[in-house]
């Protein structure tokens, strides 16, 4: 009988153990989720603000060819031809 009990015990005792290592394991599990959840608001919000530089950067770089410099006449009406095209694809949409 007194090794039933002992092997009562020991049992008791690995199941108190794998408990507390089951505990730990959700808890870390939960601050890792939460850090995983806060690290992509910060992709989104990083990828948000190239995108919004970006565009900035190419409306820099077409103001800068509109500027016109001697060097960059081609280029400017190129740019200013493609605007022009994309005007025009915006008034035939308004009118359909």
């Amino acid at each position: 009988m007194s090794n039933t009990i002992e092997a009562i015990h020991l049992l008791q005792g690995k199941l108190e153990s794998l408990l507390s290592n089951y505990e730990f394991l959700k808890n870390e599990n939960e601050i890792l989720l939460q850090s995983n959840t806060k690290l992509q608001h910060q992709i989104i919000e990083r990828e948000k603000l190239i995108a919004e530089q970006k565009k900035q950067y190419d409306l820099l770089k077409i103001a800068k060819t509109i500027e016109g410099s001697s060097t960059n006449t081609r280029d400017t009406k190129l740019k200013i031809n493609a605007l022009i095209r994309e005007i025009d694809k915006c008034i035939i949409q308004l009118h359909e």
